[in-house]
C-alpha cells in the first residue's frame, strides 16, 4: 500500500534523527499517511488520535503537529495551549481545513489543509525544529491561501487581489516594488482612496468582474496604471481580471498584470 510506514518503524533518512514530532488527528487514514511521509523523511513520530493521547507525549517531543478540527466540539488549539504552558519551548503548527479563523494564540504556524501540500509541512517543521523561543511566527490562513494564487500564477506576475468594493487583500512582491510601497501597506486599504487618479480606470472593471463573475483582458499600450511611469510608454501590457470566491464567501477580483512586448518607438 502506498505511504505505509517502514515496517520496523525507523526512517528511510537519517537527516532529522533527533526531532521527535507529536501528530494529532482524528482521522486515522491521515494520521498513518502522515506518520508514515515524516518517517521516510527522517522524523520521529509520537501519532496521537485523541487530546488524551497527545496529552500523555508532551514530555517527548520536540515538535507538535495538531489538526485544528478533532470532532466532538473539541479542537487543537486546546492542545497546543495545554502544551504551551508546560513546555513553552516546543514549537506548534496548527492544521486546519477552514479559512474562517486567524490564528494568532499559542501556535507558532498555521498550515491550511487541503492548500498546504506535504513539502509547505517539511519546510515548516524543518524552520522549527531549531526550537526557538520568543514570539510565536503566526501565518494568517487568509494570506497562506492568496500567496498559494500568486505563486501559481508566476513571480513574475503582477498579483493583486481585492474585494469587490477595491480593497486589497494581498499583492506580490512584483506589484508592490511596481506600485512603490511594501507588501504589507496594501491589506486593508482601498485602491481608489490611496490612488484615485492612477488606478481610477480599475472602478468598473473591478466592481463588474466581482458582480458577473466575468474575466476581463486588456491588452493595449494603456498600462496598468492610468498615468504609465517614467519610461513605460513604448510596451505593451497584458492586464486580466477574474472573480475569485474569498475567504469569507463574497466574491473578489484577482488583477493581473505582465508586460508582453516594449517596442522602440511608440504610435499613439
Amino acid at each position: 500500500m502506498i505511504g505505509e510506514p517502514p515496517d520496523n518503524g525507523t526512517s528511510v533518512s537519517n537527516s532529522n534523527p533527533d526531532v521527535r514530532v507529536l501528530l494529532l488527528d482524528d482521522e486515522p487514514a491521515n494520521l498513518h499517511l502522515r506518520t508514515a511521509i515524516l518517517r521516510q523523511h527522517g522524523y520521529s513520530c509520537v501519532p496521537a488520535s485523541t487530546i488524551e493521547e497527545a496529552t500523555e507525549a508532551f514530555n517527548n517531543i520536540d515538535i507538535a503537529v495538531l489538526d485544528y478540527h478533532l470532532g466532538s466540539g473539541r479542537f487543537g488549539t486546546e492542545v497546543a495551549s495545554h502544551l504551551r504552558r508546560n513546555r513553552p519551548q516546543v514549537p506548534i503548527i496548527i492544521l486546519s481545513a477552514t479559512l474562517e479563523r486567524h490564528f494568532g494564540g499559542a501556535e507558532d504556524m498555521h498550515l491550511l489543509k487541503g492548500y498546504s501540500s506535504i513539502d509547505d509541512l517539511l519546510s515548516a517543521l524543518s524552520s522549527l525544529k531549531a526550537k526557538r523561543l520568543g514570539s510565536p511566527v503566526v501565518v494568517d490562513a487568509r494570506d497562506f491561501f492568496y500567496s498559494r494564487i500568486s505563486l501559481s500564477i508566476g513571480s513574475d506576475v503582477l498579483v493583486q487581489i481585492f474585494d469587490d468594493h477595491g480593497v486589497w487583500l494581498y499583492c506580490n512582491d512584483a506589484a508592490a516594488e511596481y506600485l512603490g510601497q511594501t507588501r504589507d501597506w496594501f491589506p486593508g486599504r482601498c485602491v481608489f482612496d490611496e490612488m484615485p487618479t492612477l488606478m481610477r480606470d480599475w472602478r468598473d472593471v473591478l466592481r463588474t468582474v466581482a458582480q458577473t463573475r466575468e474575466t476581463y483582458i486588456d491588452r493595449t499600450r494603456r498600462g496598468l496604471l492610468a498615468l504609465p511611469r517614467h519610461g513605460e510608454q513604448n510596451v505593451t501590457w497584458s492586464v486580466l481580471a477574474f472573480p475569485i470566491t474569498l475567504h469569507d464567501s463574497r466574491t473578489g477580483v484577482v488583477l493581473t498584470a505582465r508586460i508582453l512586448e516594449r517596442s522602440s518607438s511608440f504610435f499613439a
